[in-house]
Order: C-alpha cells, then structure tokens, then sequence
C-alpha cells in the first residue's frame, strides 16, 4: 500500500527513514540532493514499520522553446534492495502520476538501471540539448543529455529541441 503525504507531514522518523533509504540506493546522495526531494508530496510504502519504497514529486519551472512549464518533477525514487522486483517502483511511480494532471508536465532524470522502469510507464526520453539557467545565466548541462524524461501533459512538447531547468543547488536535473 502506497501513502501520500507533504513533505509538512511526515514526522522526523519518516523524514530520517527516507533520507537513509536514499543514502544507501545512491552513492553520491548528499545534502543538495536530499534538500531536492523535499518540499512536495511524497509516496512511501512500508513492510510493517520499515520503510521500503519512496519517492517524492516537487514543483519547478522548466523552460521550453518560449514557454516556461509548470513542472511535477520527480525525484528520490528508491527501493530498498530486499523489496526490488516486486512491483514497487511501479506503484511509487503510479501514484506520482496520479498527480501530474496539476502540471503542464512532469519530468525527472532517470539513472540507467531506472530508465527501462520509466519508458515502459510512457515517460519519453528527452532527445534534445539539456541546460540549467544558472546565476551566471544559462548553461549548457551535456551530461545529463539522454536521462532526461518527460511525461507530457497539456503542454505541446518538441523531444528534439532544448529543454532547460531552473537553478538549484546540487545536481541541476
């Protein structure tokens, strides 16, 4: 079973259960990148009292073509290693869809072992240069070129052309 809840409503325990969930699934998880997974709606699924599965579901603005979209981005998707293969990043995923209907369209940055998870949930994999509009304006972010996915709302989206996201600290997408 999947619960939904602010980022105002998980009590502190939660908030350290999904922060050490997250710390043991990525290895270069850090401080900017936790703060990124806050501030939004969260699903989190429990065995019992432990956590096994989180992901989280924030706004922020990206820019496209001459539109600056209203975002649902995802972020801080993990399962514990014990509970994987079990269908439950398909239904963390899920229920962040639930609420993309809020947003012109929503988008995440995908590792490779989570992008087959994502294209068969009919995210689109961003074909075009990526940027971040950064305090020195914006620039170009190559590296992350390829793991960019969308998933398209009410917004009319080109796959090829330049898709750029706000500024915030730590990794930019």
């Amino acid at each position: 079973m999947i619960r939904l809840a602010h980022t105002a409503q998980l009590p502190s325990a939660e908030l350290d259960a999904v922060r050490a969930l997250l710390e043991g699934a990525f290895a270069d998880f850090d401080l900017p990148g936790w703060e990124n997974t806050l501030g939004g709606m969260h699903a989190l699924t429990f065995d019992g009292d432990d956590l096994v599965g989180h992901a989280s579901l924030v706004q922020r603005r990206l820019l496209h073509g001459d539109r600056v979209l209203n975002t649902g981005y995802v972020e801080g998707v993990a399962v514990h290693p014990d509970h994987r293969r079990r269908g439950v990043a398909s239904a963390l995923m899920a229920a962040m869809e639930d609420l993309l209907p809020g947003y012109e369209v929503g988008a995440l940055s995908a590792t490779r072992a989570g992008a087959p998870l994502y294209a068969g949930r009919g995210w689109q994999q961003w074909r075009g240069p990526t940027f971040a509009l950064t305090p020195a304006g914006v620039r170009r972010t190559e590296d992350d070129d390829g793991g960019v996915y969308v998933f398209p709302g009410r917004a009319s989206l080109d796959l090829d052309g330049a898709l750029t996201a706000d500024w915030r600290a730590g990794d930019v997408w």
